[in-house]
């Protein structure tokens, strides 16, 4: 089956530091990098690698950015028939990565900006034959509306990672998606309640179910992840095991991932645990969409750290 991505695109300019400087001061960096990243795109590239059919519906600019990233989705096997291409500069994401694999990242939204209501409709034929449609919130609001709205006409399940956190976003458009994927900040912003402890996760997450979605996931970083769903489903991951390198796009390679198994039919919690193994191989290198391993290069890992896991994977030819 495939998969509608409606969302971003960003060229990652990372720079690997010893510290970050203070006001005023300027300090040498050891390495520095250039590669393709932003949300959406980020977790449609995992999705192809994996196998799955990509739609991407996303807008660049008329650089050389957004000609090279027009070329990437094309070599990673993803249809650009909707990707739009407007005058101006391509969206960017300045990265800090430091010693300790944390990071730091600001995003320049640029032609995502331009990525429209119309663009959505454009493309439902499209989206029409997929299983199903991935949003995140760095392109405009109104726009991600158009996608859950077009999601909830077609039938189609929607899958809603509302990332970067935005206080726009209310509980009564999440609430129409299948999927709300979060992370602790976002959950906090979206719920208005507090996320410090795993009690006052698991009250937010309630929050939200009781607002009318039918599944919450929190990616809780160190912390793993948990699910809850309106049908009782109550299931807590730890983070799987990996030396980190570069955490940057570890959150996109899990939701391209899970995305992924369920375009394949995988159970949810089936489909986390994989997406959980998933994140945690993509940090072990540097970068963002060049640390996400495809299928075969994945199971081979993973077969070396969790057998069964791996095992039910190939059941469904991976």
């Amino acid at each position: 089956m495939s998969i509608a991505v409606i969302g971003s695109n960003n060229t990652d300019l990372i720079t690997y530091i010893t510290r970050m400087p203070v006001e005023g001061e300027t300090i040498e960096a050891p390495d520095f990098e250039i590669g393709f990243g932003g949300k959406g795109s980020n977790q449609a590239v995992a999705a192809a690698r994996l196998g799955t059919e990509v739609v991407m519906v996303t807008c660049v600019g008329d650089d050389s950015f957004g000609q090279a990233y027009i070329e990437n989705y094309r070599a990673n096997g993803i249809d650009t028939a909707y990707v739009k291409q407007v005058p101006g500069t391509s969206g960017v994401a300045p990265i800090f990565v430091d010693p300790e694999s944390h990071n730091r990242i600001i995003i320049v939204k640029g032609a995502n900006n331009g990525l429209s209501p119309e663009d959505v409709e454009a493309a439902a034929e499209a989206v029409a034959s997929t299983s199903l449609i991935v949003c995140q919130l760095e392109i405009r609001l109104e726009t991600v509306a158009a996608a859950i709205g077009l999601g909830e006409r077609l039938g189609v399940p929607v899958l809603l990672n509302p990332a970067p956190a935005s206080r726009e976003l209310d509980l009564e458009l999440a609430a129409k998606c299948t999927y709300v994927m979060p992370n602790e900040t976002e959950l906090e912003l979206l719920t208005g309640m507090p996320t410090s402890t795993d009690e006052e996760v698991r009250a937010a997450a309630h929050r939200l179910l009781e607002s009318g979605c039918p599944n919450v996931i929190v990616t809780l970083g160190a912390r793993g992840v948990l699910w809850l769903s309106a049908e009782g489903d109550d299931v807590r991951l730890d983070q799987f095991p990996a030396r980190a390198v570069d955490t940057t796009g570890a959150g996109d390679a899990f939701i391209g991932c899970f995305a992924h198994c369920l375009s394949e039919g995988f159970e949810v919690g089936e489909g986390l645990r994989l997406a959980n193994a998933y994140a945690a191989r993509s940090v072990t290198a540097r970068g963002t969409q060049k640390s996400y391993p495809g299928a075969a290069e994945f199971r081979a890992w993973l077969l070396e750290r969790d057998a069964a896991l791996a095992e039910s994977a190939m059941k469904r030819d991976w």
